[in-house]
């Protein structure tokens, strides 16, 4: 077999382009036994640190380079109108750039590469990351230059008919690399290969230049064609989509083996023969493992100006504020921590966090009291970078820093998300802007995610797709694969032999896509810090928004040594400091959140009621019912149920509830085990007590513990298999019955998965605690604080509204002359803001605000008169009226709505003669208007209720003067069997269904060519969700749905993650309902307080109105017994003018209609 290297390849970091995983790359090197291999991808080196270390533990030597983005006309800088030219695929199409493919021969040229791809970014990004010829030649040392596809820099010259200009190209490039350019041959079975089989040759003779073959892999078989083409098709818009029609024109572009290429290429072997030599020349061996720390400033006035030394300074002076005397304890775990921090070689990173967070807490940025393993550290408590005290809760350092365990320490760091920005500018100028970058992150498609994206371009039913990835589960938070799901889960055992074809080609291509690279962004926390410049280590990259992030991602950039921080925006913590802010306004009260007493019986009683609304971490409503059982009294307690409340564990909280109240039995194996579990009850929740659990049984030391902690975790039968032998004869070795050891170690293995990093869990349970104390103290402040943090996100203040009501707190309409930007307090009731308010920004906001610092409006016109139109304008004018900030002014929302224009135009024009100052002779009503006087409002017919509320919640997201359903109690409490917002209750699959609801948007398409699927959104007065009505149900119902009114509805429902759908089988009008649906009546009555008259009015009704229906009456004592009894000889016929008399006679919410 003939040798053949790989040069031209795209790994899935060509995004949305290359199919094919990196180890499939290098798996399909191996199993076509060849020497080397490269990797190409578009103008970006993401994949180059794991694509080196995968081929380098397979025994392929790895080739890196990139296929740049060269600008066709002008440098990089220039942003040119282009011409319409031919393409590969033989499609016309404007062209801002040709392809040049440059690879690295030794560290030298894989730094150059490293430039060159950041300069395309920072420099030359239009439409791609662009380079120049000029900085090409400039960054040229130690690169291989390959002439590239038929998009190439000679190439595509040749595709559109220009011989000289291809030439010329290649002179220039000749000229540059030498002996290390090389005129690309490509053969894809394409028209265009025409031109560059004959004129690529042709050039490479007359320049004296080499010709050299690839294959411009995309993906890695041949039957892979079609998922490829999917793969680009996934970001084309909705609707009809080819996506059998390839895009590149071609089914080749895959990983062909030696003989393949041998053959393509028979007529020119040497451009076989000098792939090898193009591998002979890369040498390239990268410097991993190295750390390089950043310099961290000793100030001046220190007492040392060595980083340990002053760490230990910093530590013990820190530790003092915290603590009325350093014990014997205390000191022995610091001195241990700080000794294991200098061995390591971290004093630095310690010294670098506690500055920025000791620089926050001077800007009034909010720090959470810790997150993650380092709330296990006392040397973080001691610093402030925590604000837990380990040894109180007997925390581990070594879960944190192993010293056992060469890693890189990693503290995460919680601030206010509307200060995280400033932090990170901080962080910038103290080490140098350049020195600075956040991280990218690369998302992947799951299993559900492409088989939803795979179905969108197939163009198959929603409902179809949704039946398949509703079934795909989560296990410890991550989605199992397709080939796992199908295996696992019995409702999708259909998809290993699928009759339908569609279906088929489903799973099919979805299983190739499955899990490649989908986009990148920033992430979430990450922060990386350099030495010096971070395009010295790191590529630059430019997202879709502008911010400039590393091309590594977080684990590269550990292998290339950088240090990372985790600077997160937490809004609770915003949210505690707005409370705070609030409090001190209205109160007058400094509360310092990090010194409330952690055992406050108030904040305790409101957990144990389940009023978590708003309570970081403990808001959920199936958390509610735990909190309602378990009653905690402590953070522990609160800690445990954290930790236990996640998929998994969580199947273990009845237990530990019924534990504590000794309805079960708390069993320890052994004795020792006691102190360790008796916190939980004698159940294995924390990593931590793993880790203690085999300090005390084994007699590891607990960083040799937290290894094997670490180990278990892998999915290695025979190396679980020897780490059990191993801890059993070490615990038998320490004196304890194999039995009882074996029995423990079962117990740690059924845990190994579920459990939780005790450090965190009590760090948030921390917070969550601050934030119950607030409303448990202060609710108004603090609920009003968390409207204000979701200003802007109306689905989330709906359900801060809904618990005010429940907690009788009154919130106030938004008025042009009460309510600023954010939500407001007064006098007890919290005022809604006009920011929240849809087309009513915060500068509009502003400036009305300002406005009215003289004196109130008196009326639209008034208002328009003293505003700046231009920035309270038509649409803010229309959103402000719409959610009724008018209406203590003028309650005719129709008529102001109709007068906007008016008004406006009478503003403008008074603050023009304002302005101008006293008018001319000329002025006159009849030429500019009369802005003397009030013009009228126009005369139009007032809006209904209904009406009203529409309008009302299309510029809020939800009703606050009203809810549609309010006017129709009695139908919601007799008819609905469901709560839309009340999801945790439901655990049924398939339920039938009867729910009274509000229609707020209905959207149809069509499947099957001609079928109709109408999906329809749901409101009751709980919360929202989603209907659906297949074809025949859509044709029978269509006249009814329309949006905003209100119906019942019937039907199947499921679970669907946090919300209920519902499969419509029946629309019934409410108007119709209770002739439809009732099979008898209610009627609560107080014997006490019931009058005879009542009683004679409703004999006389129930004779005037006989029927076939019973009525019962629900005698209520004085001491709230009920004894119910039907009226045997009185009948009904139900409708909705008996109800209304019945309700002249009996309060409304004393009756109930019998459903059926």
């Amino acid at each position: 077999m003939p040798e053949f290297v790989h040069l031209h390849n795209h790994s899935d970091f060509s995004l949305q382009d290359g199919a094919c995983r990196i180890s499939d790359l290098v798996r399909a090197t191996v199993d076509n036994k060849m020497r080397a291999v490269a990797l190409t991808d578009h103008g970006v080196l993401f994949g180059a640190i794991e694509f080196y270390k995968e081929a380098k533990a397979n025994g392929i030597k790895p080739i890196i380079g990139m296929e740049a983005y060269v600008t066709i006309e002008g440098d990089r800088f220039s942003r040119p109108a282009v011409p319409t030219v031919m393409t590969a695929s033989g499609k016309k199409r404007a062209k801002h750039y040709n392809h040049l493919v440059l690879i690295a021969k030794n560290a030298q040229g894989f730094k150059n590469l490293g430039i060159l791809s950041t300069l395309g970014f920072t420099e030359g990004y239009y439409f791609r990351p662009r380079i120049d010829i000029d900085i090409i030649k400039k960054y040229s040392e130690g690169l291989i230059c390959l002439s590239a596809c038929a998009a190439g820099v000679v190439a595509h010259p040749l595709v559109n008919n220009d011989y000289d200009r291809a030439k010329r190209i290649a002179i220039k490039y000749k000229e540059i690399f030498g002996d290390d350019f090389y005129l690309e041959l490509q053969n894809h079975s394409m028209d265009v290969d025409e031109y560059i089989m004959q004129g690529v040759p042709k050039i490479a003779k007359e320049i004296d230049a080499k010709l050299i073959a690839t294959n411009d892999c995309h993906y890695i078989k041949p039957n892979h064609a079609i998922p490829h083409n999917v793969l680009m098709k996934i970001s084309e818009s909705r609707g009809e989509v080819d996506y059998e029609t390839l895009r590149y024109g071609t089914d080749q572009i895959y990983f062909k083996n030696s003989e393949e290429m041998a053959l393509l290429f028979r007529d020119f072997p040497d451009a076989i023969e000098n792939t090898l030599e193009v591998a002979e020349k890369c040498n390239l061996e990268l410097k991993l493992g190295e750390n390089f720390f950043p310099r961290f400033p000793i100030p001046e006035d220190a007492e040392t100006d060595s980083l340990d030394s002053y760490l230990t300074q910093l530590s013990y002076e820190g530790l003092k504020n915290k603590v009325e005397k350093i014990s014997d304890d205390l000191k022995l775990r610091l001195e241990y921590e700080l000794s294991v921090i200098k061995q390591m070689g971290y004093s630095g990173y310690f010294l670098i966090v506690q500055d920025f967070i000791r620089a926050a807490k001077s800007k009034s940025i909010a720090v959470g009291p810790g997150r993650g393993s380092a709330a296990g550290s006392l040397v973080s408590y001691a610093l402030d970078i925590t604000n837990v005290n380990p040894l109180e809760y007997g925390l581990l350092f070594e879960r944190f820093l192993n010293p056992d365990r060469v890693s890189m320490p990693d503290i995460d760091c919680d601030f206010a998300d509307d200060g995280r920005e400033e932090i990170i500018q901080y962080v910038r100028e103290k080490y140098g802007a350049e020195n600075v970058a956040q991280i990218i992150t690369f998302n992947r498609l799951s299993s559900r995610q492409i088989i939803n994206d795979v179905g969108r371009v197939l163009n198959l039913p929603i409902p179809e797709v949704r039946e398949i990835t509703k079934n795909i589960p989560s296990v410890f938070g991550k989605v199992l694969s397709i080939n796992q799901a199908i295996k696992e889960v019995p409702e999708l055992s259909f998809l290993k032999r699928p009759k339908d074809e569609q279906i088929k080609k489903l799973i099919e291509y979805s299983t190739v896509l499955e899990n490649l690279n989908r986009n990148a962004s920033v992430h979430a926390a990450g922060v990386v810090i350099a030495p010096g410049p971070i395009q010295e280590y790191s590529p630059l990259f430019k997202t879709n928004d502008n911010s400039i992030v590393t091309q590594y991602d977080m684990k590269d950039l550990e292998e290339v040594g950088l240090i990372k921080m985790d600077i997160l925006g937490l809004r609770t913590l915003t949210i505690i400091q707005k409370s705070l802010k609030f409090i001190k306004e209205i109160y007058n009260v400094d509360i310092d959140i990090e010194k409330i007493p952690l055992d406050d019986p108030k904040t305790f009683e409101l957990f144990g009621k389940g009023k978590t609304v708003g309570v970081f971490q403990f808001d959920k409503q199936h958390t509610q019912e735990y909190l309602k059982r378990l009653k905690p009294t402590s953070i522990s307690e609160l800690s445990a149920m954290n930790a236990l409340n996640r998929p998994g564990p969580m199947q273990y909280i009845d237990e530990f509830i019924d534990r504590k109240y000794g309805r079960k039995q708390i069993r320890y194996i052994h004795p020792s085990l006691e102190p360790i579990l008796k916190e939980t009850y004698g159940i294995i929740v924390y990593q931590e007590q793993v880790i203690r659990i085999a300090n005390e049984i084994v007699g590891y030391s607990l960083a040799k513990a937290d290894l094997m902690r670490r180990a278990m975790g892998k999915k290695d039968e025979k190396f679980m298999i020897a780490l059990e032998m191993e801890f059993i004869e070490e615990g038998v070795k320490n004196g304890l019955d194999r039995k009882i050891v074996e029995e423990i170690f079962n117990e740690i293995k059924k845990f190994k998965d579920y459990g939780f990093n005790k450090s965190h869990s009590v760090a948030y349970s921390i917070l969550a605690f601050q934030t119950a104390y607030l409303k448990a103290r202060y609710p108004v402040e603090f609920l009003a604080a968390n409207m204000c943090a979701n200003l802007t996100k109306q689905d989330e203040i709906s359900p801060f509204l809904n618990e005010c009501s429940k907690m009788h707190i009154q919130v106030l309409p938004p008025d042009v002359n009460e309510s600023h930007v954010d939500f407001t307090i007064e006098d007890g009731a919290i005022r809604f803001g006009l920011a929240a308010i849809k087309n009513v920004g915060v500068s509009a906001v502003e400036d009305i605000v300002k406005a009215r610092l003289e004196k109130p409006f008196t009326s639209i016109f008034d208002f328009c008169s003293r505003t700046d139109t231009r920035i309270v304008n038509k649409r803010a004018l229309e959103g402000l009226i719409l959610a009724g900030a008018f209406d203590r002014l003028h309650r005719h929302r129709s008529q102001l709505f109709h007068g906007v224009d008016v008004a406006l135009n009478y503003g403008q024009k008074k603050q023009e003669r304002d302005r101008i100052g006293q008018a001319s002779i000329f002025d006159s009503p009849a030429i500019n208007g009369d802005t003397n006087h009030e013009p009228k409002l126009p005369n139009v017919q007032t809006w209904s209720r209904p009406e009203r509320l529409r309008k009302e919640r299309e510029v809020l997201g939800f009703y606050i003067s009203g809810h549609p359903l309010t006017d129709q109690d009695l139908y919601v409490r007799s008819f609905s069997n469901i709560f839309l917002g009340e999801v945790e209750h439901y655990d049924e699959r398939d339920r039938a269904v009867t729910v009274c609801v509000v229609l707020l948007e209905i959207t149809t398409r069509i499947y099957k060519e001609t079928k109709t699927l109408a999906k329809i959104k749901i409101q009751d007065l709980t919360g929202e969700s989603e209907g659906i009505l297949f074809d025949e149900q859509y044709k029978l119902y269509q006249h009814l749905l329309k949006e905003y009114s209100t119906v019942i509805l019937r039907g199947i429902a499921e679970k669907r993650g946090d919300s209920i759908q519902v499969r419509v089988n029946e629309v019934i009008p409410v108007d119709e309902a209770v002739k439809r649906l009732s099979s008898g009546v209610v009627i609560d009555i107080e014997i006490d307080n019931t009058s005879k008259s009542s009683l004679a009015k409703l004999k006389e009704l129930l004779i005037k109105h006989k029927g076939g229906l019973p009525v019962f009456l629900n005698a209520i004592a004085k001491d709230g017994k009920s004894e119910r009894f039907v009226l045997k000889n009185h009948l009904i016929s139900m409708s909705n003018g008996i109800l209304n008399e019945l309700t002249k006679i009996f309060p409304a919410e004393s009756i109930l209609i019998i459903s059926k």
